[in-house]
């Protein structure tokens, strides 16, 4: 299992891949798009970034995995927006928009749970390497921002 500083450090390589590419590297990994999430740290307040796969996307919902490779604890990233559910996402180096996430609730998560298996089989692994069910979560856009759309 990585520890959090190579976490980190994978995670800022693979930003900094998107970024300096202009999006033409990395917004893809094992199959499915890449997104870059931006939570508000729950202590510090302060924005924190991380990039991840969306094995699930239905229209503007996007669902995201707080597998954390099959670690036995939940990602940084899942406790802040628990605390804080007004995320920013730019999917495959598109548009950073504002999002709410919500981690669904365990049928939710059980009905969706094959579908994210069929998109990526190394989650069934993470999983069975873990004690915890690994949540699940649907970044969905703000209210506002669906309203403001031109019909």
């Amino acid at each position: 299992m990585p520890t959090d500083r190579q976490l980190k450090t994978l995670n800022t390589i693979h930003r900094t891949v998107i970024t300096l590419s202009g999006g033409i590297l990395g917004t893809t990994f094992k199959g499915m798009p890449t997104l870059i999430l931006t939570t508000i740290g729950r202590k510090s307040g302060r924005p924190h970034t991380v990039v991840l796969t969306a094995p699930i996307i239905d229209g503007d919902t996007i669902i995201i995995v707080a597998s954390r490779g099959g670690d036995p604890t939940n990602p940084a990233w899942l406790h802040n927006l628990r605390a804080n559910p007004e995320v920013r996402v730019s999917l495959e180096h598109g548009p950073n928009r504002p999002m709410t996430a919500r981690i669904l609730s365990p049928a939710e998560r059980d009905k969706l749970w094959p579908d994210v298996i069929a998109a990526h089989p190394g989650y069934a692994d993470y999983q069975e390497m873990t004690t915890r069910t690994i949540p699940l979560v649907a970044l969905a856009p703000l209210a506002d921002e669906i309203e403001a759309r031109p019909i």
